[in-house]
């Protein structure tokens, strides 16, 4: 397979690290396919890739499902220089990536870059209002509220302008999950202080092991704050009394 060097501007990647496009591209697709099944759980894929690369190209080998994207394996996939990108994408928003250098075929050191791994968990959070007429003895109606994922895009409207007893409830939410909401009036936590970090009912929340703030740790928590006890000075060995 071989690209032709492109005679007009085709703009740049729209990822970092934000290549111009030289080339338009191309895939050689294997025929082979495997499937996983209980008989079959776990495949080890070997092979022996090589392609040549220029100013401007993208060489990249993945495996990919046969029907459906996700989910997706990239293999190699170089992006301009001798830093290789492990990708593997399990759903729409989570993927995982680990950067890894290799040696220069020319002979030069190798760059040196850290290995760093990025997931997107997946998903949303959910509010859910029940609304009951006491007056007409009629409800609930519910209303759900879904955020746009689990970590940059949690806001959602609230209804305090409508119904202004919602105030605490809203408070509540943001406290204990995480959920903004735009147009609150006083915002802010109402149960956990100030100071408190993350939000302690979401199932991804991690229970911090420092409890220097406990007055009288016990138990489990006792045991958990002495790691962060600082450590005693080694007791001096006695000295030997002089005749």
């Amino acid at each position: 397979m071989t690209a032709k060097w492109l005679g007009w501007e085709e703009g740049k990647s729209g990822h970092e690290p934000y290549l111009p496009i030289r080339y338009h591209s191309g895939a050689i697709h294997a025929v082979a396919e495997i499937c996983i099944s209980p008989a079959y759980p776990a495949w080890e894929i070997r092979g022996e890739f090589q392609a040549p690369s220029a100013p401007g190209t993208w060489p990249a080998f993945w495996l990919t499902g046969v029907k459906a994207w996700p989910p997706e394996l990239d293999i190699l996939e170089f992006k301009g220089n001798n830093v290789n990108w492990h990708n593997t994408f399990h759903k729409p928003g989570h993927c995982e990536t680990t950067k890894v250098t290799v040696p220069d075929p020319a002979g030069g050191p190798p760059k040196v870059v850290a290995q760093t791994t990025k997931r997107r968990e997946p998903g949303y959070l959910e509010v859910v209002y029940h609304l009951y007429s006491l007056a007409l003895r009629q409800g609930p109606i519910i209303l759900r509220l879904r955020t746009g994922n689990r970590a940059d895009a949690v806001a959602v409207p609230s209804l305090t302008p409508v119904w202004r007893s919602c105030e605490f409830q809203e408070r509540e939410v943001f406290d204990l999950f995480g959920v903004t909401f735009e147009g609150h009036p006083d915002l802010r936590r109402i149960l956990m202080w100030d100071g408190f970090k993350d939000h302690p009912m979401r199932r991804d929340y991690a229970e911090p092991d420092d409890y220097e703030w406990e007055p009288t740790p016990h138990g489990d928590v006792l045991a958990k704050a002495k790691k962060h006890y600082p450590e005693k000075p080694a007791a001096e060995p006695a000295k030997e009394a002089k005749p």
